[in-house]
């Protein structure tokens, strides 16, 4: 009763703050009351964990609720036999739906899509489509557009909503059409897909088989999940930690995951203090130089930092690519020496 009326976003965070009895326990005292949109949006780590504690049946009955990309989101974390348990309690319009999209890449459009749409012949006009819409026991919960398509079921333009609501009805859809729209293939990676839509400012678009055919269609709502995700994806490479984060693993699994880096770290720092012993002798002469020796390595470490920084955001929105990287490499470098020379002179002044 506490939580019923909060979102199911909220209802995952409240999920994930629990130490793993309580949320067992939550898990159990929900049973059917458990809000299946809370399952998708679930770190995997702690969906993993409440994925156990759900009979296959009873999870069958809420992704039957779901959209199917989210559906499949859930069910791509279990192992086969569990999956195929699932698979075989789901209703068999469900079903096929579902397992459609397991067969895609991971992480590829297919995956990320959903296969409930609108689409309309070209040849109909405005006043056809909205009675169609008002009588239809079909249509997603949720859409932006209408996909116009041919009679070989091949997108030929797009309709936004709006401008179909503000056109008279005898007006036909070929005449308000938008014939330029982007079409993403199925198997394209969901990170390109979400530059795209970045990039053109996209609500939603369609998505086509390898003939051309309007299969589904991707909304910006999903899309704002990919764009978070690879963001979360580089800031965890860029800090050396594992692409999927370890926030909710063990002590012990966190651990073996960030020693490789780790290890990485230790093999530099041997080779740079091989490099000082070099000049054990000049050190001994000359004091001052070991006080300056934390200020090297740290003003190097930052200096390091920001270039990788920048590097790694221009690469996830394709500003650096191979045709600007030597002109990027290079001025870097300039950026590097300069600064190296400038404070090199400035803490040489104060010591």
């Amino acid at each position: 009763a506490l939580i019923g009326d909060l979102h199911a976003a909220d209802i995952a965070d409240l999920t994930e703050a629990l130490p793993s009895e309580l949320r067992d326990a939550l898990v159990h005292a929900l049973g059917r009351e458990l809000d299946p949109e809370m399952l998708a949006e679930l770190d995997d780590q702690v969906r993993d964990e409440v994925l156990e504690q759900i009979e296959p049946e009873m999870l069958a009955t809420h992704l039957a609720e779901l959209d199917t990309d989210d559906a499949a989101e859930v069910l791509e974390d279990l192992d086969v036999d569990e999956r195929k348990r699932v698979l075989e309690a789901l209703p068999p319009a469900d079903r096929e739906l579902v397992a459609e999209a397991l067969s895609y890449p991971e992480s590829s459009a297919g995956r990320l899509m959903q296969r409930d749409y609108v689409a309309v012949p070209e040849y109909w006009n405005v006043g056809q489509v909205i009675d169609w819409l008002r009588d239809s026991d079909s249509l997603p919960e949720e859409f932006y557009e209408l996909f116009v398509v041919d009679p070989g079921h091949k997108p030929v333009g797009a309709v936004p909503l709006s401008r179909a609501m503000r056109a008279k009805r005898p007006v036909p859809v070929a005449d308000i059409m938008s014939a330029k729209q982007k079409l993403f293939p199925v198997e394209m990676d969901q990170e390109e897909v979400a530059f795209q839509f970045e990039q053109y400012d996209l609500t939603s678009a369609a998505v086509v088989d390898m003939d051309g055919r309007l299969i589904g269609q991707i909304t910006i709502d999903d899309v704002v999940d990919v764009i978070e995700e690879e963001h979360e994806e580089d800031l965890h490479r860029l800090g050396g930690v594992n692409a999927e984060g370890d926030l909710f693993h063990s002590a012990g699994q966190t651990a073996r995951r960030r020693s490789s880096w780790l290890l990485v770290n230790l093999f530099t720092a041997v080779i740079a203090s091989i490099t000082i012993a070099l000049f054990a002798d000049t050190i001994e002469q000359i004091v001052a130089l070991a006080i300056l020796m934390p200020i090297v390595a740290s003003m190097g470490g930052n200096a390091g930092t920001q270039t990788l920084t920048v590097a790694v955001r221009a690469l996830a929105t394709k500003e650096l690519t191979s045709a600007n990287a030597w002109r990027i490499f290079w001025k870097e470098t300039v950026v590097g020496g300069y600064n190296g020379v400038f404070f090199a002179i400035l803490a040489g002044a104060l010591s």
